[in-house]
Parts: structure tokens; C-alpha cells; sequence
């Protein structure tokens, strides 16, 4: 269980802060015995989002530390591409990454999207509207928690992976 002031991720709503855990405080509400987190979307001022404390169906987990997103970014040059053949298929399994709230998924994500940009790109064509959709999401998602685990504005962390990233594919050329 999530205590109030930690912060989390919630499915694809991104990191949020717990701001309370208890009843729900809203009229019509009938269970008073019902436990409810209430959440604030932290890239979504004003917002607040209720999901039950035993809620099963989206995924909820705490935010990576500073040490893990250091790690991650580490290891970005060795995550594999999610690459899928099948036009049909391509966007459900995008999504169903998406949903994992695992970063690893997003990485893979952002790193066959941003290549099917590039080729497409290069032969004259304009990136799909879904494409653009499921990268700006994934991105999103991992660029605002890295920002909160790594202790930086959000605008900072393309440049901190790349630089990083760049750092590690001249040592491993070497």
C-alpha cells in the first residue's frame, strides 16, 4: 500500500503523488468502508484521479529511484526494438506496452518508433498519425518519471540520455 506524499506510476495517466488514502469524500458515494487513493497527475496540475486501494486492473507501482533510472538509462543502448510486421497488429501491441508502466517497454517503444521515423522520413513519407501518438506517449511517460527520479526538469532528460548514451557507445567502442 501507497502511503500519502509517496509518488507513483498509475497505468498510463503517468507519475502522479498520492494525496490521500481513505473513504471517498464525494457525495453519492455509498461505501464509506471502501478505501480510495487520490492522486495528482504531477505533469497535470489541477487534476485529481480515485482508484481503489485494492484496484487489480491497471497497473500501479512506485517510481523508479534515483539509482534504478541511472541504471536504465545505462542499459538504453542494449534494450531491444519492439518491432512488429503486422500493420494491423502494431498499435494493440503498443498499447499493451504502454500499460505495463514498465519504462523498459516505453524505451522500446521510443527506440522503433523513432527508427520507423527516421526511414520514413528518409523516403519522402510523413511519420503515421499513430506512430507520432504512440511515441509522444511513450516518451512522455518515461521522460516525466526519469525527470522526477533523477532530480531534473523534464525538458533535461533527452539530453541527459543522450549524452549518456553517446558516453557509453564510445566507451564500448573503444
Amino acid at each position: 500500500m501507497f502511503s500519502v506524499g509517496d509518488y507513483i506510476v498509475y497505468g498510463t495517466t503517468g507519475v502522479c503523488k498520492v494525496e490521500a488514502v481513505g473513504p471517498m469524500q464525494m457525495s453519492g458515494m455509498s461505501s464509506k468502508e471502501k478505501l480510495y487513493y487520490t492522486l495528482s497527475p504531477l505533469y497535470s496540475k489541477g487534476s485529481k484521479v480515485f482508484i481503489p486501494v485494492d484496484n487489480d486492473k491497471v497497473v500501479i507501482r512506485s517510481v523508479l529511484t534515483k539509482e534504478e533510472a541511472s541504471a536504465l538509462v545505462e542499459e538504453i543502448p542494449s534494450i531491444e526494438l519492439l518491432w512488429v510486421a503486422d500493420e494491423k497488429r502494431r498499435e494493440d501491441i503498443y498499447k499493451t506496452a504502454l500499460r505495463t508502466c514498465d519504462p523498459k517497454e516505453w524505451i522500446k517503444i521510443i527506440k522503433t518508433l523513432y527508427l520507423r521515423k527516421m526511414s520514413r522520413i528518409a523516403e519522402g513519407k510523413k511519420v503515421t498519425v499513430s506512430d507520432g501518438k504512440y511515441l509522444h506517449m511513450a516518451e512522455e511517460r518515461l521522460y516525466e518519471e526519469l525527470a522526477l527520479a533523477l532530480e531534473m526538469p523534464k525538458e533535461e532528460v533527452i539530453e541527459y540520455i543522450t549524452s549518456h548514451v553517446e558516453k557509453s557507445e564510445e566507451v564500448a567502442a573503444q
